[in-house]
């Protein structure tokens, strides 16, 4: 090979070299801290950059985008001296290289041990149910005091979130049974409550029950002494009646007797022997053990004639029936008030009361448990023959045999 030659490829490798050493290409979201001599020049922005060769060179790539960092779990002791262990989640953006690069050797390592002692001053001044029911305001406080002091870093810190809470496992083992206490404090609570909703639901129904009852009760009541009430006028009403008829009976037989008696014109004698027929009727009495017969029963039967009667020629005493004709009411004729007591008529109300007690009484009740398709319940199933002669209007024949 020539010296010619490679001096020529000398001088477009060096070329080559200068030519890319000179260009920087910066992608979108990122920036670059360019030094010359070792002393800051400028901040490289997105897109195509010219540098000097050999004099200028990039000191960091910084990202621009907002990032995310998870710590690993610190130990913070409580208020009450309790250790628990927090995770946190650090949410940050880089708003000036330069400053990013010159004013903290590590910004990460430096936003996370900020992060740890600010946690801790915050925890130690909560106990431990305050820790874990105030993650809203650590994460505040967190990330005031965060973008405070992280801002002459050139980073700006938007957001601080506890990702995990963990107590010491005895702590979790009481926080445990606790809530299994509160959770069996509630069910107790509910069940008691629901045991009182029922028995109040159930005295409701039960006094609902006892007043419909006491209502039926009272209609029954009144239903059955205006039952009684009735039954005893009619019954009053039809002993009057038969009272009225047997009295007026035995006046017309006594009517009879005495007409007979009248036309028959009877002596003494006649009287005598009825009145000796009648003597052994007179001592069939059971309290009768001694009959004493008077002596002078003629004689009254005598004075009796000579009373009723007038001698006739043969000098015997007879009857004879007064000339003047009653003007008076016969004892076989009703007067008007008595009229109205033979009335076997019944009562328009008393048949309607009964007619409506026999449709209630024969009204099929519906079973709860009835199917359908099925009789109701206290219902026959009736023969074929039965229900065709109901249909048609006719009674059903005579079983025959």
């Amino acid at each position: 090979m020539s010296p010619t030659l490679i001096v020529a490829i000398v001088v477009v490798v060096f070329v080559l070299t200068i030519m890319i050493k000179s260009v920087l290409v910066i992608p979108q979201a990122q920036s670059a801290v360019i030094e010359r001599l070792g002393r800051f020049r400028n901040v490289g922005e997105p897109g195509l950059n010219f540098l000097v060769p050999f004099f200028d060179r990039v000191r960091a790539r910084i990202d621009l985008r907002e990032q995310v960092v998870s710590f690993p779990p610190q130990p913070v002791i409580t208020q009450d001296n309790l250790t628990v262990s927090i995770d946190t989640v650090v949410y940050f953006q880089v708003t000036d290289s330069r400053a990013a690069v010159y004013e903290i050797s590590n910004y990460i390592i430096a936003v996370e041990q900020l992060t740890t002692t600010t946690l801790r001053n915050v925890v130690g001044g909560m106990s431990l149910e305050e820790t874990l029911t105030s993650r809203d305001q650590i994460n505040q406080e967190l990330r005031g005091v965060l973008d405070s002091e992280t801002g002459r870093w050139g980073i700006r810190v938007a957001r601080v979130e506890l990702k995990a809470i963990d107590p010491p496992p005895s702590i979790q083992d009481s926080m445990e049974k606790q809530m299994r206490a509160d959770r069996e404090k509630r069910a107790i609570i509910l069940t008691a409550e629901g045991q009182r909703e029922a028995a109040i639901k159930t005295a409701e129904g039960q006094k609902q029950s006892q007043i419909l009852a006491a209502e039926g009760a009272k209609q029954a009541t009144i239903m059955a002494a205006e039952a009684d009430r009735q039954s005893r006028i009619l019954k009053a009403q039809g002993e009057r009646a038969a009272r009225y008829l047997q009295a007026q009976g035995q006046s017309k037989a006594i009517e009879k007797v005495v007409a007979a008696i009248k036309a028959s014109r009877p002596t003494p004698e006649v009287l005598a022997y009825q009145y000796l027929q009648t003597l052994p009727t007179m001592a069939q009495g059971d309290a009768n053990k001694v009959w004493m017969i008077p002596t002078d029963f003629s004689k009254a039967l005598e004075g009796f004639a000579r009373q009723l009667g007038a001698k006739g020629e043969d000098g015997v005493f007879r009857y004879e029936p007064p000339t003047d004709t009653p003007t008076g009411p016969s004892a076989t004729e009703d007067e008007e008030e008595v009229a109205g007591w033979f009335d076997t008529s019944t009562d328009p109300r008393i048949a309607e009361a009964v007619r409506e007690a026999e449709a209630v009484a024969r009204k099929e009740v519906d079973s709860p448990l009835a199917t359908p398709g099925m009789p109701a319940l206290g219902s026959r199933p009736q023969p074929a023959a039965l229900t065709e002669h109901s249909q048609a209007g006719q009674p059903p024949a005579a079983p025959q045999g």
